[in-house]
């Protein structure tokens, strides 16, 4: 899942050993009093003191590193993890979906997950574990000002509680309002020309700075309680040192503790301050982290397809495949009406078929079904003489040659562009299905002839060059059968 160098329990253990050695110092400093009043030497106690501050330097430096590390790693697994499962979705899943919201869920909604790793969980456990030490070594030293530190701490403790909450709530909306601003964008761009001839620039404009400022709402919200949080843990600190020194105090001049142990428990309570610090930035980050962690989890519960590796490509010189649709009923959604009411029909292996209709008739669903980009609602969908339903999906697919109504183009070469269903494909074959493709002209006009980049979604090429480089590089899978949404007139002469 991720790279376990260092790990996380390597740097729970460097942040356990750097809390270590700072609760040391107050004892040590302590020891340092009383060893001036008595008019003892002090080089030992300052040596020690020396030493604890230099190491709890270099701990927290190289534990912050690891858990550092480890933050990215964990980021970096969750990316490839929810990258797979993306990329599996069912069409239905992705038809109801914004790409541009998915795209801000594998982008920043992940990069808050080291939000959770460090400062959260780990900072959790380390910081709650250092304050419990500090806490048992404050009533070693007195348990009457510990009373009073704890009654301080309790009191900011129900305030945090009730401060929390509110910055989940407003996390999750930031991170919702960034999945909206992604899904603006990405609609804007995927038709920018369109926008521009539109006229439509001002309108679209509007929206995407709509959904900006909606995110920034949700953010200042969020830091707004996370700032109430810190500064009522660091004001209770401040109301806990005035009143253990009062307090303390009234001890020292009833000789109940002396001046030593006041001091000791003085530099504790300054200590205090970290780890309390630490848990409630863990517990605010723990609420950004855990909204955008929610929003990761509803991605990877969209219905996907099963995960299998990929299939041979069928051999040369393989035998035309058959299909056949038996009493097929089909809708996109149980709201909308239905596309195929009882479609029945038979394609020969042999020879060329086509579908004849008015726009909506449900041409295009027919090879959406065969691709088992959807599964039919009823009824039987044969190829080769095989039910779909009992075919793999990556051998069903490397069977047939699927070229989209739209032919869509990747950004990249040319020669990438045709070899994505085959990158083994030889020079030979490449320029056969070339010629075939009457592509062979395309590219000797080329500057760079098949290394060069098609741009954008293939915006360096015609809308007729990017089909016939969308039925080249599905002719050059060898396919049993081949379905072309629309065919161009050049390809069928």
């Amino acid at each position: 899942m991720y790279d376990r160098t260092g790990g996380p329990a390597g740097g729970a253990v460097l942040s356990l050993m750097t809390g270590a050695t700072g609760l040391m110092l107050p004892l040590v400093a302590r020891d340092l009093i009383d060893d001036l009043s008595d008019d003892r030497a002090i080089t030992g106690a300052l040596l020690l003191m020396s030493a604890l501050v230099v190491a709890n330097a270099v701990l927290g430096a190289l534990g912050s590193y690891v858990l550092r590390r480890t933050a990215e790693s964990v980021v970096l697994g969750a990316r490839r993890s929810l990258s797979s499962y993306l990329l599996r979705l069912r069409i239905a899943a992705v038809d109801r979906s914004e790409p541009g919201d998915l795209m801000a869920r594998i982008t920043s909604d992940t990069t808050l997950l080291r939000e959770v790793t460090t400062d959260s969980l780990v900072g959790l456990g380390t910081g709650g574990l250092t304050l419990v030490a500090t806490v048992v070594l404050m009533g070693f030293v007195d348990p009457v000002l510990l009373g009073v530190t704890l009654g301080v701490i309790a009191l900011a403790g129900t305030v945090l509680g009730v401060i929390v909450p509110h910055i989940n709530r407003a996390s999750r909306q930031a991170q919702d309002a960034v999945g909206v601003m992604g899904a603006s964008l990405e609609r804007v761009l995927g038709a920018l020309r369109t926008v521009k001839a539109s006229g439509a620039e001002p309108r679209e404009e509007r929206t995407l700075h709509d959904a900006a400022l909606e995110s920034w709402r949700q953010s200042v919200r969020a830091a707004k309680w996370s700032a109430a949080a810190g500064n009522t843990a660091g004001l209770a600190m401040q109301i806990a040192f005035i009143t253990v020194l009062a307090v303390g105090g009234a001890r020292v001049a009833t000789d109940a503790i002396d001046i030593g142990t006041l001091v000791a428990f003085l530099l504790f309570v300054f200590y205090l301050m970290a780890p309390i610090q630490q848990v409630v930035g863990a517990l605010t980050q723990y609420q950004t982290g855990s909204a955008a962690l929610a929003r990761i989890q509803e991605a990877l519960r969209l219905p996907a397809e099963p995960a299998a590796g990929p299939a041979g490509l069928p051999e040369t010189g393989t035998a035309p495949a058959a299909l056949a649709f038996e009493d097929v009923r089909f809708r996109y959604a149980e709201d909308l009406p239905y596309v195929h009411h009882g479609v029945t029909f038979t394609v020969p292996a042999q020879g060329m078929t086509a579908f004849v209709g008015p726009s909506g008739a449900g041409k295009t669903t027919v090879f959406s079904l065969i691709e088992r980009f959807y599964d039919p609602g009823s009824g039987v969908i044969t190829f080769d003489g095989r039910d779909l339903a009992d075919w793999e999906l990556p051998r069903l697919r490397a069977s047939i040659g699927y070229v989209e109504q739209d032919a869509p183009v990747l950004s990249g070469s040319l020669r990438d562009n045709l070899l994505l269903g085959n990158p083994e494909a030889d020079e030979g074959a490449l320029t056969r299905v070339l010629k075939t493709t009457r592509l062979d002209g395309l590219v000797s006009r080329l500057p760079d002839g098949l290394d060069t980049l098609v741009g954008h979604r293939g915006t360096k090429l015609s809308g007729g060059e990017r089909q016939r480089v969308a039925i080249a590089r599905a002719l050059l899978r060898r396919p049993g059968c081949c379905s072309w949404t629309r065919p161009p007139r050049s390809s069928t002469r």
